[in-house]
């Protein structure tokens, strides 16, 4: 039986570290295809119908676990990952077959016997792709991280804690963002691009591409003679333009 392989990994040199032990494990193999995308591999398996698919776990467009569950015609799949011993576990008890990176040799070997007595079988691969999915997908999604308390902003030779509360708006200026509260303004290195997924968004909204505001503190909104909203601050006697691009947060109100 000619014997056709798909390998779907977003990283080359894995791709052809992979074809190459591949080779030298199972050199009956008729042909060894590459997809660099989720979505790649999908239309591969398609349009090539390989009887043996190694997917990345985590790749652009579709995971490996997606493009899985949406093969229409019989494959035989190995899952490959980088993933730690919790991940492997699911696995395990799914009944699915697995590599972890960097593959080693004696385990594809394993695996290139596993998948010879199967396809001689005609067995189906097995496992529960569905619960496989919902484990793995929850054990892949990053921690919540807590939203910034304080900010530390220097004042001459002083470090000075602003509690994040009490900041009215931060606004880009110049190689700064700057932290305006009731009692002053204290410029930190903090670029505001990377402080915005850092503060409460809840709280703390963008109005334009160099300012968000501390939407508590808003005490009323108005336009200006162009149509522009304004924002009147508790506290503040500065006016802050909402650009067109953020208006749709405030038509509600």
């Amino acid at each position: 039986m000619s014997i056709k392989v798909l390998i779907a990994d977003d990283e080359p040199e894995l791709v052809r570290e992979l074809d190459r032990q591949l080779r030298q494990a199972w050199p009956e193999l008729a042909a060894i295809v590459h997809a660099t995308d989720g979505l790649e591999a999908l239309h591969l398996l398609e349009q090539t119908q390989p009887q043996i698919a190694f997917l990345d776990i985590r790749m652009p467009g579709l995971s490996g676990l997606e493009v899985a569950a949406q093969l229409r015609q019989p494959c035989q799949i190995v899952f490959v990952t980088a993933y730690d011993q919790y991940a492997v576990e699911a696995f395990e008890r799914e009944a699915l077959d697995y590599l972890l990176k960097p593959v080693r040799e004696d385990r594809l070997q394993v695996t290139v016997e596993r998948l010879k007595q199967r396809l001689a079988s005609g067995a189906p691969m097995g496992g529960d792709l569905v619960a496989l999915m919902a484990k793995v997908t929850q054990m892949l999604e990053p921690a919540p991280v807590a939203p910034l308390q304080w900010l530390q902003a220097s004042v001459g030779e002083r470090i000075r804690l602003i509690a994040a509360d009490e900041v009215l708006y931060l606004r880009s200026e110049d190689k700064y963002t700057v932290l305006h509260t009731a009692d002053g303004h204290y410029p930190i290195r903090t670029p505001l691009k990377e402080l915005e997924p850092r503060l409460d968004g809840e709280h703390f909204w963008r109005i334009h591409r160099n300012c968000i505001v501390n939407a508590r503190y808003v005490q009323s909104i108005s336009r200006d003679f162009r149509g522009c909203l304004n924002l009147s601050l508790k506290g503040c006697a500065d006016k802050l333009v909402v650009s067109r691009s953020y208006a749709e947060r405030f038509r509600p109100l």
